[in-house]
């Protein structure tokens, strides 16, 4: 979540005009992210989320993400559910961009998971990937394998503006990828962006997944290297292997991972790295200036992607031999 576009107050209360959610009492733009911009909305009738929708979110892809809501939610996850204006529409326009309102999700975000929280978010994540199996809708993934080079080529002349060397250590994980990606692997519905700002909980009981907007069809243990990513490494950069094995051991109670998939992770896991560096890097440059908007460090990444590089096989994520 970030702020880009910034609303006026009466702006806004004209465009609540066309819903039944009561009076205006107050909003406030939320910074964490990157992609859109976002308000929190407090009216009579209670607290919701707006967001406005920008730059990689393209129009045509928001009645995947905001129908996948309703779809997990009638499946009993617990996420967001978009609020419809009075003649039945869930997506309007506002300050020129494509806007939205969701319910707001009790519970809060945690910036340093426990063991039992990579263990019910790998629960969650199973949850979801069986409840999308029937979601009829598909939408590409532009952000796996295929969508890294243009973002690469974007930011290639910079990159050793961050650090030496970054450029070419890049493009060389980025050519073993492509030619090595797995493929054949059992499909669905995934996250794509299940970070712990992502997730909610109520003291340690997860309270409901939020922030669909990365949502996708594509390789469901891609999903789990990502939060493999996430939610297992600690503030030195070290990979805990014990949070590892509490997330896979939950999400394989709920949906066991194939042989195939257990096999394939230490790549998938590899690309989703670099995914996040490449991201994080372009939009290091490319954000622009005065934006309330949280710029997150590619390096961070970079480390991750060195850890997984050195990656034996599977068990050393916490697998058992």
């Amino acid at each position: 979540m970030a702020v880009y576009t910034d609303v006026t107050a009466d702006e806004l209360q004209n465009w609540l005009g066309t819903y039944d959610l009561g009076d205006l009492l107050s909003y406030k733009g939320i910074a964490e992210g990157v992609e859109n911009s976002n308000f929190l909305l407090h009216t009579t009738r209670g607290r919701y989320i707006l967001t406005l929708y920008e730059k990689r979110v393209q129009a045509s892809d928001l009645p995947f993400f905001l129908g996948l809501m309703e779809h997990l939610s009638a499946r009993g996850l617990t996420c967001p559910q978009p609020v419809k204006a009075r003649d039945g529409a869930a997506l309007g326009r506002l300050a020129g961009r494509p806007a939205a309102i969701v319910t707001f999700l009790d519970g809060m975000g945690v910036r340093r998971p426990s063991v039992g929280q990579c263990r019910e978010v790998g629960k969650a994540l199973a949850a979801m990937h069986i409840a999308g199996l029937d979601f009829p809708m598909q939408r590409n993934n532009d952000l796996s394998v295929a969508g890294w080079r243009p973002l690469f080529d974007a930011a290639r002349d910079k990159a050793d503006r961050i650090v030496a060397g970054l450029k070419e250590a890049v493009a060389t994980e980025l050519a073993f990828l492509e030619l090595c990606w797995p493929k054949d692997l059992p499909r669905g519905v995934i996250h794509a962006d299940l970070f712990p700002d992502n997730v909610f909980f109520l003291d340690d009981a997860l309270s409901g997944l939020i922030d669909f907007y990365f949502a996708c069809t594509d390789t469901l243990a891609y999903d789990v290297a990502i939060c493999l990513n996430a939610w297992c490494f600690e503030a030195d950069h070290a990979f805990n292997v014990t949070k590892g094995q509490a997330l896979l051991a939950g999400y394989d109670a709920v949906r066991p991972l194939t042989p195939a998939e257990r096999a394939a992770l230490p790549i998938l896991t590899r690309g989703a790295a670099l995914r996040f560096l490449l991201t994080r890097l372009y939009d290091w440059f490319a954000v622009p200036a005065g934006a309330l908007v949280r710029k997150k460090d590619p390096l961070e990444y970079y480390r991750r992607l060195r850890f997984h590089q050195m990656v034996a096989g599977p068990g050393d994520y916490g697998f058992a031999p």
